[in-house]
């Protein structure tokens, strides 16, 4: 079993699920000073680190047809808490909570819920560690029109032309 099959097993998940991860705001958000180094590495004197909650609520902006990347997501939340930049790592943590806690409720017979596999790297391409990978990522997104160019090698596939599919975050 692969990294990515074990992101998505069944066989791992929280024990009070992932919707319990997502709605612990776990003293967050909180603006933080990085360490020397971080300030270095990320061009910013100051950093977000979001809640579950604002990620998610984000990923909800994206609607039919539409594309969101996860630069835009943290660049949203940075200006809507007027720091340098939002958290990559945590960011990234809690998108994959997003993903998780929709599947859950689309499994509880939801129909609303966040549209995760709309969200793309900052390339356009597809996100592997998304509850079933970039298969169902790729057939969600076909389904709503869509075209999706395959991978080269380790690359993973991408959304063709994704630019002028992306929302406009105001």
């Amino acid at each position: 079993m692969s990294t990515g099959d074990l992101m998505t097993s069944k066989k791992w998940k929280p024990k009070d699920g992932w919707g319990a991860k997502l709605r612990d705001d776990k003293d967050l958000p909180k603006i933080v000073r990085p360490t020397a180094k971080g300030r270095l590495h990320w061009k910013c004197e100051t950093m977000l680190i979001p809640r579950p909650r604002d990620v998610d609520s984000t990923i909800r902006k994206a609607r039919k047809g539409r594309l969101i990347t996860v630069g835009q997501i943290r660049e949203f939340l940075a200006r809507g808490h007027g720091v340098d930049i939002t958290c990559p790592l945590t960011t990234g943590i809690f998108l994959r909570i997003a993903a998780e806690a929709a599947e859950e409720d689309r499994a509880a017979g939801k129909k609303r819920i966040t549209p995760y596999w709309r969200v793309v790297k900052d390339d356009g391409s597809l996100n592997p560690k998304f509850p079933g990978g970039v298969r169902v990522q790729t057939r969600r997104l076909r389904e709503e029109g869509h075209t999706i160019s395959a991978g080269k090698g380790k690359k993973p596939p991408r959304v063709k032309d994704f630019s002028g599919s992306l929302v406009k975050l105001a």
